[in-house]
């Protein structure tokens, strides 16, 4: 886990937060390696319950993206983003180590964006999200994409207090990352197969690859997309407005007493 590669060093940064309003990531550095991950996760939990509450009574859809680097996470979700702008309420966290060109980018489309910055941090954790939900302010009903720092290990450990957990994984990775990396594919609700328009260049078998996809996850759900071509991401638009649609159920029920 984390404790042991290095990200408990250095600050993160929340884009258009004062300086002494910056997070000082994971300050432990003494005692044995359980302790401190049962230590580390259960403060993750305490502020992910918050977060889960907050989206909970504004009726919003939060949804935590993970992948490696490079899987074309950004992109979908710029062609996301353009494709429901004009009918959904939408906003963005982006996590990265460094720079805000992803936020920058999806701001271009039009939709609110926050930048989280995690120096040498590897994932982005539910204290972090809490903070940056103080600078962006969704609106009631709305989706909220969190996209994650690339990496398909400690993300899969921290809640951030989402509804769901998609994997975005695309096809120049190799079929065996489901099996490489469990404890991802186990924790997510959806895996996005990306890049399909590559397949006829790429020696990637894609039965294999859902078939230990559901091996890892029995209950795991599956698209095949391209971000960039448009193929099957009318399978994935479905979903997220059903889950929209079922967020805001869930919200009328909240409130409404016994």
């Amino acid at each position: 886990m984390c404790t042991t590669c290095g990200c408990n060093e250095g600050k993160t940064v929340i884009e258009g937060l004062a300086q002494n309003d910056h997070l000082i990531h994971h300050n432990h550095t003494t005692g044995r390696m359980v302790y401190v991950e049962q230590d580390i996760l259960a403060g993750n939990n305490q502020y992910a319950a918050i977060n889960r509450r907050f989206f909970d009574e504004q009726g919003i859809l939060a949804l935590n993206l993970v992948s490696s680097p490079g899987s074309g996470k950004t992109s979908l979700l710029i062609r996301t983003l353009a494709s429901l702008r004009e009918a959904l309420p939408l906003s963005v966290i982006e996590g990265d180590q460094q720079t805000s060109l992803d936020a920058e980018c999806i701001r271009k489309t039009g939709v609110k964006a926050v930048q989280i910055n995690t120096g040498k941090g590897c994932h982005l954790d539910a204290h972090m999200v809490g903070h940056a939900l103080e600078k962006l302010m969704p609106e009631n009903g709305s989706i909220l994409f969190i996209e994650n720092v690339g990496n398909l290990v400690c993300p899969a450990a921290f809640d951030l207090g989402e509804a769901h957990k998609v994997v975005v994984l695309s096809v120049t990775e190799g079929e065996d990352k489901p099996l490489k990396y469990p404890d991802m594919f186990h924790s997510s609700d959806l895996m996005l197969l990306n890049k399909i328009d590559l397949l006829p260049h790429l020696d990637f078998n894609v039965e294999r690859c859902l078939d230990y996809a559901h091996r890892v996850n029995p209950n795991i759900r599956t698209f095949k997309i391209s971000a960039t071509e448009g193929d099957g991401m009318d399978d994935w638009l479905n979903w997220l407005q059903a889950a929209r649609d079922r967020r805001k159920i869930q919200s009328r029920k909240a409130v409404v007493p016994d």
